[in-house]
């Protein structure tokens, strides 16, 4: 296993803390409050700079550029500076130190949602190249822990002072810059990994293990973030609570060198020099032989029950297939991606779906205070958080169970696109502090999921070579979502806080920032989502229809081959 398998796993740690302290964009319902009472601004204007943030997404091929021509620990590194301006400026006009314009603070926002951008093309690029065969499951394991930063830093910000909101923005400032500086050594002394000295499915077992491993250990780290919120409740205890954090973010240390060290541990036995020797070759190549598996468009491959329905329908058959992906990993130049209908189906469900779920959080203060529930703000964006983690979490589920249930992943993703609609019509049917929990849970574990499903979905469906810029184009619409979600929202807010009488004195002082109170300031908002939502889980399943023959047909050529590479293995031994 050696040094450069040992390697390959601490840039994966590496990237795991990267992830896990650089989703800034998450606690911003935690301070959002705060900087609208102190810049005197209306709920539409607070909700352009959550906005700002998103737009950062918008220039996220800018980040691919950059690493043309810089290493990756300089493109690193101009993330974390990003942050480091654009949340400590932040932190300075609402400690009233500085007084900047609205726009100058809307510009903030965006180049700290630009940091947290290129902090995800860095940690795309180190996984992408260090795990060749088995990428999906280091992107969802890595993607997953950026879904529990919320609750790392609402957990950093009591340990401090549990009181003081504005903490968020400093400690966005800067703690990613530390982590920046603390994984430094681990990305530069990248290398690309030595083939292993081991067959092919000996290696697949033994990386399988090692990250069942690392997934356990993330999911007990998410369920002790996820109730620690309900054990915090003094100085001291909020402090232990974070050490206990730090030591679980530590362990995935452990888990790769143990697994390391007893492998090298065992005797080596080879049967057959020249079959291993075959066998070895093919290993480096066995995610290429997934892009390349050429699915024949015929009628044949709809054994699954679409051929039946079509052949009586003509129209639904012309549509189904229209433009329908027939080759999983065939490259997909921007021109053609945006020609496909797929791509556009796809877009409309990431659109409807992990888009929501994003605006959604952003508006997480507002709308717990306008419920009655201020002091419950923390704890949902902690749950926010968390599940959105496990959602991560979830989107590995493919790839752990491909050998005994396969299930084509643009089917899993219409399956997670299922609980939003159900969790924002349970909002507008009841505002009580039960159902803002559970719609909170069930809204974080649905956007979560297509977060981290979405890379690999796009490269499957567009090709992995053109991923990066796919995926850049895919997420233009988080900007475009937050504008119009955002927007929504924010004018039902304004049309009816005329109504509210509720002012504090700060407000009094500082403009007219009047704050909207009961049930009607988001109830036509969740309708409305709620639709939109339901609009988004109709083109997923229409997704998965259209693309389920190229990936049935994929499953069963990738069978054929590793039922007869194993009776080989068997002939050797025997």
């Amino acid at each position: 296993m050696g040094g450069g398998q040992s390697r390959k796993w601490m840039i994966l740690v590496a990237t795991i803390w990267i992830q896990a302290f650089t989703g800034t964009n998450f606690d911003f319902s935690s301070y959002s409050s705060d900087l609208k009472l102190v810049l005197g601004i209306s709920q539409l204007q607070l909700n352009y700079l959550s906005m700002a943030s998103d737009m950062g997404k918008a220039l996220g091929w800018c980040s691919g550029v950059s690493l043309l021509y810089f290493p990756l620990w300089v493109v690193m590194f101009m993330a974390a500076f990003m942050g480091f301006f654009g949340y400590g400026l932040q932190w300075l006009v609402i400690q009233r130190f500085i007084y900047l314009p609205y726009s100058l603070v809307f510009m903030l926002c965006f180049l700290g949602g630009c940091s947290i951008c290129w902090f995800n093309t860095v940690c795309y690029v180190l996984c992408i190249r260090n795990f060749q065969t088995s990428r999906p499951l280091a992107l969802s394991l890595t993607v997953s822990f950026n879904g529990v930063s919320a609750a790392l830093y609402t957990l950093i910000a009591n340990a401090i002072d549990p009181n003081d909101h504005s903490l968020y923005l400093i400690l966005n400032a800067v703690v990613p810059l530390f982590v920046s500086i603390l994984t430094l050594i681990p990305v530069l002394t990248y290398q690309p990994p030595l083939s292993p000295l081991i067959s092919t499915s000996n290696a697949s077992r033994h990386t399988d293990s090692i990250f069942l491993c690392l997934y356990i250990l993330a999911a007990i780290t998410g369920l002790y973030l996820l109730f620690l919120d309900s054990l915090s409740s003094n100085l001291e205890r909020d402090r232990i609570l974070l050490v206990g954090a730090v030591i679980f973010l530590v362990l995935p240390l452990c888990v790769p060198g143990i697994a390391c060290a007893r492998e090298c541990a065992r005797p080596n036995i080879h049967f057959g020099s020249h079959l291993n020797k075959e066998l070895i070759d093919l290993e480096p190549d066995g995610d290429l032989e997934f892009h390349k598996e050429l699915i024949a468009a015929d009628h044949s491959c709809t054994s699954d029950g679409v051929v039946t329905v079509v052949d009586k329908e003509g129209y639904f058959r012309r549509a189904m297939e229209k433009d329908r992906v027939t080759m999983l990993g065939e490259e997909h130049p921007a021109g053609l991606l945006l020609r496909c209908l797929d791509f556009w189906l796809y877009f409309v469900s990431y659109f409807c779906g992990g888009t929501l779920g994003l605006v959604y959080s952003n508006n997480l203060g507002q709308i717990s205070q306008s419920l009655g529930y201020s002091h419950h703000t923390s704890s949902l964006v902690t749950i926010y958080s968390s599940c959105s983690f496990f959602g991560r979490l979830l989107s590995a589920a493919p790839d752990f169970l491909s050998a005994r249930v396969y299930y084509p992943r643009t089917g899993w993703l219409a399956v997670a696109l299922l609980p939003t609609p159900i969790a924002l019509f349970m909002l507008a049917a009841s505002g009580g502090e039960v159902a803002l929990y559970a719609g909170t849970a069930l809204i974080g574990i649905s956007s979560g999921f297509v977060f981290s499903a979405a890379v690999s979905i796009t490269s499957e469906l567009f090709g992995p070579n053109s991923a990066a810029v796919n995926h850049n184009i895919l997420i233009t619409n988080i900007p475009i979502g937050s504008l119009f979600y955002g927007l929504l929202a924010a004018l039902v807010y304004d049309f009816n806080e005329g109504s509210s009488s509720s002012t504090t004195l700060e407000m009094s002082i500082l403009k007219e920032a009047t704050i909207c109170m009961g049930r009607k300031c988001y109830w036509q908002t969740f309708i409305w989502w709620g639709c939109f939502s339901i609009l988004g889980l109709a083109s997923s399943f229409l997704l998965f229809l259209r693309t389920r023959p190229a990936y049935n047909r994929f499953e069963m050529n990738r069978r054929r081959p590793q039922s007869s590479s194993e009776d080989q293995i068997l002939l050797c031994a025997s």
